[in-house]
């Protein structure tokens, strides 16, 4: 067994426990279906089609019971297939799906690198997984193999500038306890780590936090024995050299360097997104979609359907009424956003079902008024991720 598969059986992560499913559904980008439908699919999927996924190297199952639960909800029909190394975390992931009667999922023991042993697939979760690979190139190549004519994946990698510190801790710990078992690292690294000054530069990094939640945030953070991260630069690379393309991250706007004052001339997509890396700082992981190279990518128009994410309606609508900014928060940063008075009316239609044109309808507005409306709304709520285009809820 290699270490990282005695890391994932001794300590299955993030750690979870299932009777927690009676009080809460844990959601987050990739893999929430409004949001591959917004990306992957210009908000057009037909939801009425089976969805195929897969969930590789699924570990304890967030990504998996997200996709299930939302699916389940919105009464749209799904196969899943959940694949991963660890038995311990596969268990957990199991008894997750049982405690809320989720059914269409195949649990699978193994690697993702045998993905296309399972067959092909319309959508592909893998986040958290391709970093710790020996050969990220091979996973990605592998993926690929497995995606289906118009499919996409949703992703997650580590990203540099946030992880400061890190990996010289990763470095200093696995040259002090190589050779000890799990838990014995465990204990050896924490008693280590509480003597380090506070001016070291980790200590003094707010935006990684899982070596204070638990014993398997911590192992996985500062005890990995096999952990590298991407930038933008090396990100587009290793996906341009196994088949796919970019279809975009799930905060685009976090991406955009004008939002720091910096607007460069002559600078195309990567360039742009690279340097608002940089000037971010805060960035400890990319997430976002991918789908094949040279894939069509799809346009939509008035009849695309807008849903709010992560926003309540009610009080959005009042706050742009109201003239106010809305604080929107990012790795560890408030973004403020001001939206024109006049989109109050139109954004308190948007329920998920409405389309673009029945908004505008509703409100009154001829289309030269509305897309004077709705631009400035589009440009903030969908550069933030807070508003998506999804046929999901189409005809329900």
């Amino acid at each position: 067994m290699s270490d990282v598969q005695a890391q994932y059986e001794a300590f299955p992560y993030p750690e979870r426990d299932p009777a927690d499913e009676a009080k809460r559904l844990i959601t987050g980008s990739p893999s929430d279906p409004r949001e591959m439908d917004h990306v992957l699919w210009g908000g057009q999927r037909d939801w009425s089609r089976p969805l195929r996924a897969l969930c590789a190297g699924g570990g304890t199952g967030d990504g998996l019971i997200q996709l299930a639960q939302l699916m389940t909800s919105a009464k749209r029909p799904y196969e899943i297939v959940y694949l991963d190394m660890s038995q311990a975390a596969r268990r957990v992931a199991e008894a997750r799906a049982a405690a809320r009667g989720l059914t269409g999922i195949t649990f699978v023991t193994g690697s993702l690198l045998d993905a296309a042993d399972h067959g092909v697939f319309d959508y592909i979760d893998c986040c958290g997984v391709l970093h710790h690979l020996p050969d990220p190139a091979a996973g990605f190549s592998a993926l690929r193999a497995a995606l289906a004519s118009g499919g996409g994946l949703g992703f997650m990698v580590y990203a540099p500038y946030g992880r400061a510190g890190v990996y010289p801790l990763q470095e200093a710990f696995g040259a002090l306890f190589q050779g000890m078992d799990p838990a014995a690292r465990l204990t050896a690294a924490r008693a280590v780590y509480d003597t380090l000054p506070e001016g070291h530069v980790f200590k003094r990094n707010p935006h990684v936090v899982d070596h204070e939640v638990s014993d398997a945030g911590f192992y996985d953070l500062l005890l990995h024995s096999q952990d590298r991260a991407f930038d933008v630069a090396s990100l587009l690379d290793v996906m341009e050299q196994t088949g796919w393309d970019l279809a975009g991250f799930c905060k685009p706007a976090a991406y955009d360097p004008a939002r720091f004052g910096a607007v460069p001339d002559g600078m195309d997509g990567p360039a742009r997104w690279a340097v608002a890396e940089k000037l971010s700082g805060s960035m400890k992981v990319h997430v976002g979609y991918a789908r094949a190279a040279g894939g069509a990518v799809p346009k939509g128009g008035m009849d695309r359907i807008p849903h709010l994410h992560g926003l309540p309606a009610a009080p959005l609508v009042k706050a742009v009424q109201a003239g106010k900014a809305l604080p929107i928060k990012h790795g560890g940063e408030t973004v403020r956003v001001t939206l024109p008075k006049g989109a109050a009316p139109v954004l308190a239609g948007v329920n998920g079902r409405r389309s673009l044109a029945q908004l505008a309808k509703g409100a009154g507005l001829d289309p030269i008024a509305f897309h004077a409306v709705w631009g400035p709304v589009e440009a903030a709520l969908c550069g933030w991720g807070l508003m998506l285009y999804s046929n999901l809820l189409k005809g329900r």
